[in-house]
């Protein structure tokens, strides 16, 4: 891997006018901002719909986009919205994702937008839907949806969906898609490559499993007889209970991983490479009963491993595939992860838990690595160390050479410590080129209320000093 370097910040934290962040001008010129400091991937969150805690990790489909992220000035650049709608739909705030006002005016606007459509765009969007099975199954799903009242799947009554609504995903997908393609296609230009990410699992009320309910462990009565998680650990002692249903590998075994292939195909259509979600879950997986209270009742099974890695690699060919594998990695697990191929993540935020060597210890990188200061699950690096107890703050500074007693500097130790590490690929959130605290955090794993909400805006993006990170770029031939 050439050494490299990039910025984690999902779509929705873009600044903008309407509540979220989306695939506008705004997008284009978070790419500029990329190409003058001098970074060469912008990693995003998963483009899926979100679900009622905000999360793109569990959604109702792994192939259909977020409504959200469609750009409001393009519509209305086409004709599709009035000024005064767009006057209307402008935001309370530019600080947070306002998605409880999206949740109950956005469809309504887009449904307008989707009214306004002349015969020829009606077709162009008819045929591009219609060429995708995954795409056409996902709207559908959705009109049924509307037309249950939302209600999940295996309690539906109603078998017919409505056209009106049926049309308005068609429309909101042909959008996502289009729109996206011309930011995609537009960071290319400037050198920029986006990395996705791919969750591992769906969930149970999705179109996924809606559509080939015999690739998941489902009982009669449609509910799963397992669901996904992890056992108990350091961080819970009852272990988290995700609540996914699990896949059936061997089914799955039986036409190549069909699934899989087309998920990751469709994902690398999107993007320049892909993040793949808890990796070690392909080596083995915990399942816990689908009836049980916690997480204590599951046991390890074995996953797919290198039968399902080898398909995905034939899909991939050179494009770049990232595997977590971070959390209680067994011997069984990483070396999944060697012989993938794959680079693997290290993150510095866990490079101090404990005395002994630590593999996310700078020093450790290897070139096929992604090094990050901290996930979308972690704290800010600033809110980390402010955390932190003053023994093991002290200790990791000195580690990065920094020695002044003004610890509230430091952080700027570390990135550049991260920079000079052998890791082929750097990624930085973008609240530690920020240099921000815990209350700009995306995400808490475990807290329902108050994550992915986060946003910057254009004037604090404008207040990064872009030379010098495109100085250590450079200095460090990244």
């Amino acid at each position: 891997m050439n050494r490299k370097s990039g910025v984690l910040m999902h779509v929705s934290s873009l600044p903008g006018d309407y509540s979220c962040g989306a695939f506008g001008k705004e997008a284009e010129a978070f790419v500029d901002f990329l190409a003058d400091c001098g970074f060469s991937y912008w990693q995003v969150l998963p483009f899926c719909m979100v679900d009622e805690c905000n999360s793109p990790y569990k959604s109702y489909s792994t192939f259909g986009g977020n409504p959200y992220f469609v750009d409001l000035n393009t519509l209305f650049e086409k004709g599709l919205l009035t000024c005064e709608e767009l006057i209307g739909a402008r935001q309370q705030t530019p600080y947070s994702c306002e998605f409880v006002r999206l949740y109950h005016t956005r469809f309504d606007l887009l449904r307008k937008a989707a009214s306004r459509t002349d015969g020829a765009q009606r077709e162009a969007i008819e045929s591009f839907i219609a060429a995708d099975p995954y795409l056409q199954s996902f709207c559908e799903f959705m009109s049924l949806k509307y037309q249950n009242g939302e209600k999940p799947w295996f309690e539906w009554t109603e078998t017919q969906g409505d056209e009106e609504t049926l049309f308005l995903w068609k429309f909101i997908q042909y959008e996502f898609f289009h729109q996206w393609a011309k930011i995609k296609a537009y960071a290319n230009s400037r050198g920029v490559r986006i990395i996705g990410d791919i969750p591992i699992y769906v969930a149970l009320d999705s179109c996924d499993v809606y559509s080939a309910k015999h690739l998941f462990q489902l009982r009669a009565d449609n509910k799963p007889s397992c669901v996904a998680g992890v056992p108990p650990d350091y961080f819970s002692e009852d272990g988290q209970l995700w609540g996914n249903p699990l896949y059936d590998w061997d089914v799955m075994a039986k036409d190549g991983y069909k699934w899989w292939c087309d998920r990751l195909r469709h994902a690398l259509d999107l993007f320049d490479g892909v993040r793949i979600d808890h990796f070690r879950g392909l080596e083995s997986y915990w399942a816990v009963p689908g009836d049980a209270k916690t997480a204590r009742e599951g046991k390890w099974c074995k996953g797919p491993g290198m039968a399902l890695i080898e398909k995905l690699r034939e899909v991939a060919g050179d494009r770049l595939i990232i595997a977590e594998d971070l959390g209680d990695i067994t011997p069984e697990a990483a070396k999944l992860v060697r012989d993938s191929g794959f680079p693997g993540m290290r993150v510095f935020q866990f490079a101090f838990l404990g005395d002994g060597d630590n593999p996310h210890l700078p020093h450790s990188y290897v070139p096929n690595c992604v090094a990050y200061t901290g996930t979308h699950d972690n704290n800010t690096l600033l809110g980390y160390l402010w955390e932190m107890d003053g023994n093991s703050r002290s200790r990791m500074l000195e580690y990065c050479g920094y020695t002044d007693r003004d610890w509230t500097q430091g952080c700027s130790a570390i990135v550049r410590t991260m920079f000079a590490s052998a890791a082929g690929l750097l990624v930085l959130p973008i609240q530690d080129l920020l240099g921000y605290g815990s209350d700009t955090r995306l995400n808490i794993p475990g807290k329902a209320d108050g994550n992915w909400q986060y946003r910057v805006t254009r004037e604090q993006l404008d207040s990064i000093d872009r030379a010098r990170f495109r100085r250590l770029n450079d200095l460090y031939k990244r």
